[in-house]
């Protein structure tokens, strides 16, 4: 019997790769989320979430990378939750009123720390019950990565895109946190408006 200790770096859970992984897999099924379907503005432009259910399935399947078997109802529900995890990003002013909010999430949704296995594999750690439905599996999933990086003192990382009318969100993992764009476009956008108000003050 020991103890183990995890230590939990500036950007990632140093020496747990599978820890790392299961954070920022969740912490992106997040990002994502909010992106398609709780964003009104981006890249400068305004933009309208999708409105019912078949386009919010539309919104979702467009950007996972495996296939996922999604209903529109599930996605209406995701949808929802995705209004909630909107605030939870850029959040570092208000970060006790985000904890309360995220541990309200996490309540419904019964995220539980358990092991699910399946014969002759090993188990895994997973933070949903093994009879959750995929609605319920992926909030509690979410919900607990995102406490685990605000946990730590690295709510910051949880960022929302500074550029003018781009509401879009991202997961900083730069070495000292300093990314300020979700992108290139909006990066040159504010270089670029920086410009304009440079020479105009001239």
């Amino acid at each position: 019997m020991y103890a183990m200790t995890v230590t939990i770096g500036p950007w990632r859970i140093t020496g747990q790769h599978e820890i790392d992984s299961y954070v920022g897999r969740w912490v992106e099924q997040a990002v994502l989320l909010v992106n398609s379907l709780a964003v009104t503005t981006a890249h400068g432009r305004p933009t309208s979430p999708p409105r019912s259910g078949g386009q919010r399935l539309a919104a979702i399947t467009a950007q996972l990378t495996a296939p996922v078997t999604l209903t529109a109802a599930d996605a209406d529900a995701l949808a929802a939750v995705a209004v909630e995890l909107h605030p939870m990003f850029g959040g570092v002013s208000h970060i006790h009123a985000v904890a309360t909010q995220l541990n309200d999430l996490l309540t419904r949704y019964r995220a539980v720390p358990n092991l699910h296995g399946h014969p002759g594999r090993p188990p895994v750690l997973a933070f949903h019950r093994a009879d959750a439905t995929l609605v319920d599996a992926w909030v509690a999933d979410m919900g607990t990565a995102l406490a685990m990086v605000i946990g730590v003192g690295q709510s910051a990382r949880l960022a929302v895109c500074q550029a003018d009318k781009c509401s879009l969100v991202f997961f900083d993992t730069t070495r000292n946190a300093s990314r300020r764009f979700c992108g290139l476009s909006c990066q040159n956008r504010a270089k670029a408006s920086a410009y304009r108000a440079r020479q105009a003050a001239r």
